[in-house]
């Protein structure tokens, strides 16, 4: 996988930042995706966030790591510190597209094939995995499965939201007749009954209480 993200000559300080990078991203073999169900990506996340992306950069920080900077302006919180009404910003690994270096090598090193990809003005929802300990990057939990968009009232990952309920299960008598139908359907959700389940999951503490698995 690294030659992939990284086809370009680099000193030999940069190319050690970068496998670290590579060891501290979780999930960093994004393209052996494990599927993760709702119930696990409630479990990984440290925040649950929805709002607009306002922006979307890339760049190389300075030990020469690449990144894409995003910024949401969110607009509710199902979990986490992060508050409604705020700036979330955060830095994925990987930059948005291939740019060329000032030594005039062509650096390929793009977000890899399985994280999320941010575009400004779009409407989402995101799981987000803690920042790496070591290289403060991070991205969301189940990598591109923990990042929905909205599309006409309905969100939806990078797969179709392919697995999103697979072996989820939840005490019916908490679930409105369109979010009983929603887990048992795969494909775009309704984000309004979407939301409110993922809410009310974690403000209630269903997963700890065995009411989801």
């Amino acid at each position: 996988m690294l030659r992939k993200l990284l086809q370009y000559r680099m000193p030999v300080a940069k190319l050690a930042a970068a496998l670290l990078v590579m060891l501290s991203v979780p999930m960093a073999h994004a393209t052996k995706l494990k599927t993760q169900n709702l119930t696990q990506l409630i479990q990984s996340a440290e925040s649950i966030v929805a709002g607009t992306v306002t922006d979307v950069t890339d760049g190389l920080d300075t030990a020469g790591v690449p990144y894409t900077e995003v910024t949401i302006a969110v607009g509710s919180v199902a979990k986490g510190k992060v508050k409604e009404g705020e700036s979330y910003t955060f830095r994925q690994f990987g930059l948005l597209k291939p740019r060329t270096s000032a030594n005039g090598h062509q650096m390929l090193a793009i977000a890899p094939e399985g994280f999320p990809r941010w575009h400004k003005d779009e409407y989402v929802v995101a799981f987000m995995y803690k920042k790496a300990g070591r290289t403060g990057l991070q991205t969301t939990a189940g990598m591109a499965q923990g990042k929905l968009k909205m599309i006409n009232g309905t969100l939806v990952n990078q797969f179709n939201n392919a697995g999103m309920f697979d072996g989820v299960e939840i005490n019916q008598q908490l679930l409105s007749a369109e979010q009983q139908n929603m887990i048992t359907a795969p494909g775009a959700v309704n984000a309004t009954a979407f939301m409110d389940l993922v809410g009310r999951a974690v403000a209630e503490n269903w997963i700890a209480k065995g009411e989801m698995k």
